[in-house]
């Protein structure tokens, strides 16, 4: 008996172990497909691309990188004949300059869009709610039907999902993937860019559902925008004009002023400073004179005195001389007087 029993625990043993290895083995492949999913699905959960022919109105929200893309591909649907009108949003930099004002710029430079197509929207918005708040009861007076957004790859899903519902049945908004590569839904783990914008994008979607709960839709009359949203063209009309060659023929002008005085008050300080220079020298220089006048004297002085000197050394040298010459009149007697003896 005791062996049977032996061989039964001996059976649920390996049947429990059978059944560990399985579950383990099976969570395992779990976890891959899970893995799987999160990296290849999870990414392009986030976008949503949706098809069209032709749309009237493309928003350019703020947030484009320095390349530009949104502009670029904006530009590019006008181009084909796929967009009519472009409205550029963009937040307040500095104290009267905007976002919008530099990306109309850079647009105008790569499009032959119509300045009367193109509107600008500054804003100071800190969010996408926000913008949203700005401009769907500015596009429902305009009675917009279509209108496509151009936003991040990653932020497409979110940002239809805020719009839609938001504004209800009118305008329709789309969202499309404008390929950037900041962002890339197969591949996004790949790059530490596209992985930051998979956790950011993933975290603000979720909240944005949280955000939405109890929100009506806007209407038309519902705008809080502080100032009206205007095209370029108006925006010229609005500034003042200013001729260029005016002001810089004034400026000129000016200009040769400022200098033709600087030289004036130069040579006057120039003439005053010769003038003062030539008093202040003037006494000097009579002052020199009379000092020249009175050496005058002491120098013929010194003069007659050395005259005198040099007559009193040639006498002294003519007096040493002759006591020289009565020496060799005695020397020469001598030797006459030693020739008579020795004869």
């Amino acid at each position: 008996m005791s062996k049977v029993l032996l061989n039964k625990k001996k059976k649920n043993y390996a049947k429990l172990v059978r059944k560990a290895l399985i579950i383990a083995v099976s969570t395992a492949i779990l976890a891959v497909i899970a893995l799987y999913i999160v990296f290849t699905k999870s990414g392009q959960w986030l976008v949503n691309d949706d098809e069209f022919k032709h749309v009237k109105w493309v928003v350019i929200l703020d947030g484009q990188s320095a390349d530009m893309e949104r502009n670029d591909f904006a530009a590019e649907l006008v181009a084909q004949g796929k967009a009519d009108s472009v409205l550029i949003m963009g937040r307040r930099v500095l104290r009267d300059r905007s976002n919008a004002d530099f990306y109309s710029d850079d647009f105008l430079r790569h499009s032959s869009i119509d300045s009367t197509a193109l509107f600008l929207a500054p804003h100071d918005d800190p969010s996408t709610i926000s913008e949203a708040y700005t401009i769907i009861p500015w596009l429902k007076n305009r009675k917009a039907d279509t209108v496509l957004l151009l936003t991040t790859a990653a932020a497409t899903a979110r940002v239809s999902n805020l719009f839609k519902t938001l504004a209800g049945e009118k305008p329709v908004f789309l969202t499309t993937d404008i390929h950037h590569y900041l962002y890339d839904a197969n591949t996004w783990y790949v790059n530490r860019e596209s992985r930051k914008n998979w956790l950011r994008e993933w975290a603000a979607l979720l909240y944005s559902k949280f955000e939405l709960i109890g929100l009506d839709t806007l209407t038309a009359a519902d705008s809080t925008y502080y100032a009206p949203i205007r095209s370029v063209s108006e925006e010229k009309k609005m500034e003042p004009v200013v001729d260029l060659q005016k002001f810089l023929k004034q400026a000129n002008s000016k200009t040769q002023e400022v200098i033709e005085s600087a030289a004036k008050d130069t040579t006057s300080k120039a003439k005053k400073d010769s003038v003062k220079t030539e008093s202040k020298t003037e006494p000097k220089k009579d002052e020199a004179k009379k000092d020249v006048k009175k050496d005058e004297p002491k120098k013929e002085e010194k003069k007659d005195s050395k005259k005198e000197e040099s007559k009193k050394d040639e006498k002294k040298d003519s007096k040493k001389e002759e006591p020289k010459k009565d020496e060799k009149k005695d020397n020469k007697k001598d030797e006459s007087k030693k020739d008579s003896k020795k004869s």
